[in-house]
């Protein structure tokens, strides 16, 4: 059973949220404005909060994004609640955690609990970037875009279906929550490696760069907006590739953790001018084929084809497609991944190409 709510969580008179065990499967953005206090402080004033599944450490702590549950934890509950903020990619950690749930829910059966799901805006807005992941993939990724154009909900709403689910799934509207009409939905860190308004404007593409030799820079307070390694070298008459709108800053940066935690690296800040559109992955795929050229020390790890998911992409890395190519390819993937998402929303605006 599927049903989409307009009225606030704590209003709705279901059963299993007011008598019911409940436990609540959340990040720090699940911080109620108007009455200052959490998802979970609702049933724990109630008297029916059984566990808080939430990140193992504090909420800015670097390398700490994933939610930890096991199946006899939630064999106990008759509701489980989520509220984190997606940041519209589909190798965010925390909404893989949310389709892993769904997983495991789905083993329970007709002893599932139900599934709640309070939803919030996509920072990343409605753009649609890349497709569908085709041939080896990595495991527990959902089947949608790089850049996928949902809210976490209507990425539920998918999932329930493609998994054939059986437990109850809810989905309580980004309208019914005070927080996503006074807040921007990046003013609460959606987690330690995406800090704020653009991170997610480079994510898309920007997330590729953990299965390279190059760094996007976690570990230091501008991630996936810097990149950089020990071994680039900067020159005056190096043209590096960026789209129009797009600045290319040179300079330096020493993460304090991650890849080359305490080593001085040397790359540049990819700089958005007001109003540029920015397609992430393009650019991102651009970047790497140039620094292939150039840097012997540049290497897509093995995971790294996994991460991308696209056969067609990859021969554009390894020089056997022109990127006009690759663009045109993208431009497709992106046509047949808003074709089968518009099935899935909730909301009147829909996923859309960038122009």
């Amino acid at each position: 059973m599927f049903s989409f709510r307009t009225t606030p969580l704590e209003d709705q008179t279901d059963r299993a949220l007011l008598h019911g065990r409940v436990g609540c499967f959340c990040t720090q953005n699940s911080w109620d404005t108007l009455r200052g206090r959490y998802v979970y402080d609702i049933f724990r004033e109630r008297g029916n909060l059984e566990t808080v599944f939430s990140p193992r450490d504090t909420e800015l702590t670097p390398l700490t994004n994933h939610i930890e549950f096991d199946l006899e934890s939630l064999s106990r509950l008759d509701a489980v609640v989520v509220e984190i903020q997606d940041v519209g990619t589909r190798y965010f950690n925390y909404t893989r955690d949310v389709m892993a749930l769904m997983d495991m829910l789905g083993l329970l059966g007709e002893d599932a609990p139900a599934m709640y799901v309070v939803d919030h805006i996509n920072p990343a807005g409605r753009v649609v970037e890349g497709g569908i992941p085709f041939g080896e993939c990595e495991l527990g990724v959902p089947k949608v875009a790089h850049r996928h154009g949902l809210t976490l909900g209507e990425l539920c709403n998918l999932y329930y279906t493609e998994i054939g689910g059986r437990f109850a799934l809810h989905v309580i509207s980004v309208m019914a929550t005070d927080s996503s009409r006074q807040l921007l939905p990046w003013t609460i860190a959606p987690a330690s490696d995406v800090p704020g308004l653009f991170t997610c404007m480079m994510y898309s593409g920007g997330g590729l760069w953990n299965n390279t030799t190059i760094t996007p820079a976690i570990g230091t307070a501008r991630p996936y907006e810097y990149i950089g390694a020990p071994f680039i070298k900067h020159s005056p008459l190096e043209v590096i590739p960026s789209p129009p709108g797009v600045l290319m800053r040179p300079c330096s940066f020493t993460p304090a953790t991650g890849r080359y935690a305490g080593e001085k690296c040397f790359g540049y800040q990819i700089m958005l001018t007001p109003g540029a559109q920015y397609h992430s992955l393009l650019h991102t795929l651009q970047l790497m084929r140039y620094f292939t050229e150039r840097y012997s020390q540049f290497e897509l790890l093995p995971a790294f084809s996994l991460k991308l998911a696209d056969p067609v992409l990859m021969d554009y890395l390894a020089g056997v497609i022109s990127f006009a190519d690759a663009r045109e390819h993208v431009k497709l993937e992106e046509q047949k991944w808003i074709r089968k998402a518009k099935r899935y929303t909730l909301y009147d605006d829909q996923p859309v190409r960038m122009k």
